[in-house]
């Protein structure tokens, strides 16, 4: 069975991601900075507003992924916030100094989202070995890792893809994410053995702004328009889905 997840970085994404027909949302805010913890209001209300699941990012912060203690303690807290909102599960990634994943941590998190479900994010596309990761996090009790294949893109990382679903052995979910698209997705089915898929689907929609002051620019980011909003898109939701189907039935 295919699983699509959508990166979410609003809750209006969450209502397109489920219209378009996705199995579950990663809800981030700042996508631009890989996703951080979204705010009270946005989990609450994507809660309430779609019946899929629901995973937030727990990620104080952008940058790399060695947390201090009051991070730590932050990421606690937020978790613990999730469950009370009624979350199906929570994502997460923590590592030691030396591109190691921190077990023990990451156990401590696991333990605390109880009973919902634990993704372990990119984070482990950063590991020095991902062999050991791939033990290492399946001990901490996680049920699935988000995965690019440890290159910047899931289509030239297909290679190791295909090797974590084939050592995984069924004991953890791969799940395909970074560079997933309706135009690349079917390949990927074909070629690693995975079923479960990350895709922000989105597109930047003209802001409805008509006074637009030219001397002011408050974004300054190379190639993000100043007055564009990012959002998933329902159709490419479901073009992606649909193309991920007909792949998986045709190797049937």
């Amino acid at each position: 069975m295919l699983t699509l997840e959508i990166c979410a970085g609003s809750v209006s994404s969450c209502i397109a991601a489920e219209k378009g027909g996705a199995t579950r949302i990663e809800l981030c805010d700042n996508l631009l900075e890989g996703g951080t913890t979204p705010s009270y209001g946005a989990i609450a209300l994507a809660r309430e507003s779609v019946k899929i699941a629901i995973y937030p990012i727990i990620r104080p912060r952008g940058g790399d992924f060695l947390y201090s203690d009051i991070e730590f303690e932050t990421m606690k807290r937020d978790i613990a916030l999730c469950k009370q909102l009624g979350c199906n599960g929570v994502v997460i990634g923590i590592l030691t100094p030396d591109g190691r994943v921190d077990k023990k941590r990451t156990k401590e998190l696991v333990d605390l989202a109880a009973p919902m479900g634990v993704t372990f994010h990119r984070a482990f596309d950063m590991t020095d070995n991902p062999f050991e990761a791939l033990e290492d996090i399946i001990s901490t009790g996680c049920e699935r890792i988000l995965t690019s294949g440890c290159r910047n893109t899931a289509v030239e990382g297909a290679e190791l893809l295909k090797e974590l679903v084939i050592r995984s052995n069924d004991r953890i979910a791969i799940m395909a994410g970074s560079g997933v698209r309706s135009n690349n997705i079917a390949q990927l089915v074909k070629t690693t053995g995975v079923v479960e898929f990350h895709t922000s689907a989105k597109a930047y929609n003209d802001s409805k702004m008509v006074y637009r002051n030219p001397n002011v620019s408050m974004g300054g980011i190379p190639g993000v328009p100043e007055y564009g909003i990012s959002e998933t898109q329902e159709k490419e939701v479901q073009l992606i889905r649909e193309t991920a189907e007909k792949a998986l039935e045709e190797l049937q």
